[in-house]
């Protein structure tokens, strides 16, 4: 039985006293260095790595690859992900290390044979899995911009992995949500035993030995040799797709930022095969011209202003967004002053819009944080901004046998068929149609803010389609409401997505009649408990670094110099 050793562990574990041995840090100023993170034993770790004088991007390397141990809905070697990167220099690149399609992917290979989207087939199981990026994209950020040696920000993970760590109150209700799952499509997990209570210790050998095959042959120790070896003979177990030649070939890409000018700050964001750049580009410029401050946060006219920029600027995902290695997007066109301005010149105050009709019916928006965001400021003043993911909680429900990690449901934000909705509700066409060798669109988006040419925050979050407009509405709470960091990430928010036609709105937003003013104008809504989880840093006029975790999420924390 493959995880007996872990087992015998397991039950060890379970005699101690269950506690957990660290506790998240929501809000602190630095003066030297800080980082924001999804979990206090990561966040630990990329510091402990700052702190021996590496820089943003060593303490990124660790913190990755320790969130694939410690956050394992999420955190990941089987996912992917983008990095915007900022030098202290102000020059600025990013990453994009999303997955890719299968060579043996197609167009339709979701549909039944009426034409028609297999439910689940694109979500759960070997199939919905796409080609990882991960490991690569550490590997070719560490090459560029790393100092520390890559063994040494490896370590920390293994260690994690081989000595365990103990689960999080917020981890076990989630694991046990999913214990169902993991027995259709697993032999067994480490997390797979109904007993796990908060307190736990895990240890995951299979996953500290295929760290350990990375440490020392860097990607290779992924995509080629054993660990390739075994995902591949899973996928042939489970009827996947991914090949050893699909591995061997996966290539991440650096490419030029998204930028957007915004009442003197500049937003610095990820490209296709992100849509977070773009739509957050045209959402800021289409509420650019509206007095925000005068109108007040979250009043009937902000509100108004700033979900019909996000109704238009989803409309502009779903039609024109995509791999721009393999549609051609136009981005000048979509991020023109001119064009943006068109986009609002029907937008009254006396009236909602109307989005076009829901082609697939009001799916219900999965209230979900199966991505990771880590914020970074280094004593250099090197700046990153990383966003991964797996896509569902745990991906696709599949660890690789003999690998001891999770892989990806990332096909699933391809459009099956173009125009019907994924599961976060997102609607694409052919921009975003399924080919080989392809990136899915995303909406991560991960970003880094300048004002009057120097660095003024670092932020990005997950929660699906919430992301983009979670960035936005943090960064307008400090900007135009005038808002302290962590009052502005802990602010409660709303949403728009064009399709389908509603504003989501947490429970605290909206308040003082203000959905009842935007109700008699024809807006509709529909409540959710929480949206996007924010991590974000603040660079203050005196220097100081004000680092702010999400209080929505429990394990999201802070830490620094």
């Amino acid at each position: 039985m493959k995880y007996l050793p872990f087992l015998l562990l397991l039950v060890l574990g379970c005699r101690e006293t269950p506690r957990v041995d660290y506790q998240a840090e929501k809000a602190a100023t630095y003066t030297t260095a800080a980082i924001a993170g999804p979990h206090p034993l990561a966040t630990q770790a990329g510091l402990e790595i700052l702190r021996r004088g590496g820089n943003a991007i060593d303490a990124a390397v660790t913190m990755q690859l320790a969130m694939a141990v410690v956050y394992p809905r999420a955190g990941n070697i089987g996912g992917g992900g983008f990095l915007v990167y900022r030098a202290a220099d102000g020059e600025a690149i990013t990453l994009d290390y999303r997955e890719v399609a299968p060579a043996a992917a197609h167009r339709d290979m979701y549909l039944d044979g009426n034409g028609e989207v297999t439910d689940g087939l694109s979500t759960r199981g070997h199939l919905a899995v796409g080609v990882p990026g991960t490991v690569a994209g550490i590997a070719a950020m560490h090459e560029r911009f790393g100092s520390l040696p890559w063994a040494e920000l490896v370590q920390p993970a293994i260690d994690l992995a081989a000595d365990g760590y103990r689960l999080s109150e917020a981890e076990i209700g989630r694991l046990k949500r999913y214990h169902d799952d993991f027995a259709e499509f697993n032999d067994a997990t480490p997390f797979s035993d109904s007993s796990l209570v908060a307190g736990t210790r895990v240890q995951q050998p299979d996953l500290a030995a295929t760290l350990t095959r990375i440490q020392a042959e860097g990607r290779d120790g992924f995509y080629r040799g054993e660990t390739a070896d075994l995902i591949v003979a899973e996928m042939e177990s489970g009827g996947g797709l991914i090949t050893n030649q699909d591995l061997s070939d996966y290539q991440p890409k650096w490419k030029a930022p998204i930028t957007q000018e915004y009442q003197g700050y500049r937003l610095i964001s990820m490209p296709p095969s992100s849509s977070g750049g773009i739509a957050l580009g045209q959402m800021a410029k289409m509420v650019e011209p509206y007095p925000l401050a005068e109108y007040g946060f979250q009043s009937v006219s902000s509100v108004q202003v700033i979900a019909e920029a996000m109704r238009r600027a989803y409309a502009d995902r779903a039609e024109y967004l995509g791999d721009a290695d393999f549609y051609p997007v136009p981005v000048d066109s979509l991020l023109n002053d001119g064009y943006l301005r068109e986009r609002m010149a029907d937008f009254t105050f006396d009236t909602a819009g109307t989005s076009t009709a829901i082609l697939a019916g009001d799916l219900p928006m999965k209230e979900t944080f199966e991505t990771t965001h880590i914020s970074i400021v280094d004593s250099l003043g090197n700046a990153v901004s990383i966003t991964t993911t797996l896509n569902g909680n745990f991906g696709s429900k599949v660890m690789v046998d003999g690998g001891g990690f999770f892989l990806n449901n990332e096909m699933d934000d391809f459009s099956a068929k173009p125009g019907v909705p994924n599961m976060f509700g997102l609607v694409g066409k052919e921009a975003n149609a399924i080919q080989p060798g392809k990136r899915m669109l995303s909406s991560m988006t991960p970003t880094i803010v300048e004002k009057d040419g120097q660095l003024f925050m670092v932020l990005g979050a997950p929660g699906g389609s919430t992301i983009i407009t979670a960035v936005l509405q943090t960064f307008l709470n400090v900007v135009a409401y005038g808002m302290d960091l962590p009052e502005a990430v802990a602010a409660p928010r709303f949403h728009h997505q064009w399709l389908p036609d509603e504003i989501l709105y947490e429970s605290e937003a909206l308040s003082g009649g203000v959905k009842d003013s935007l109700e008699a104008l024809g807006y509709r809504f529909r409540e959710v408990n929480s949206m996007a989880v924010i991590k974000a840093i603040q660079s203050l006029p005196d220097g100081r670094l004000q680092a702010a975790a999400d209080p929505r999420n429990p394990d999201d924390d802070v830490a620094g110099y």
